[in-house]
């Protein structure tokens, strides 16, 4: 079992929008590897939306609510990211301690 501090974030949230964790020492457990599997489909999500938004940006035709409604996608994906950057950052932090 992990100690408090090394639990992983997980890439969704649960009843409420409250974070969920994975208390694991397996980085090949099922939990772990469908964690992986959703971070890279989130990433990949957020790259391409971010493809969009520079298309639909350039466009002087844009419709205001295209706009708005990329507005909201590209909050989620930031959403997302920021999720899976902490994540990936304090398993890092976890990973450089067990190395000292």
């Amino acid at each position: 079992m992990t100690a408090p501090n090394e639990l992983r974030l997980l890439p969704w949230s649960g009843p409420g929008g409250k974070p969920c964790y994975l208390d694991t020492d397996d980085e090949a457990s099922y939990m772990s590897r469908l964690a992986d599997n959703i971070e890279a489909v989130q990433l990949g999500t957020a790259a391409e939306l971010l493809e969009h938004a520079s298309d639909t940006l350039d466009d002087q035709d844009a419709d205001p609510e295209d706009l708005h409604q990329l507005a909201r996608e590209l909050t989620r994906a930031l959403r997302d990211v920021l999720r899976v950057a902490t994540s990936r950052g304090h398993l890092m932090a976890v990973s450089d301690r067990h190395r000292s």
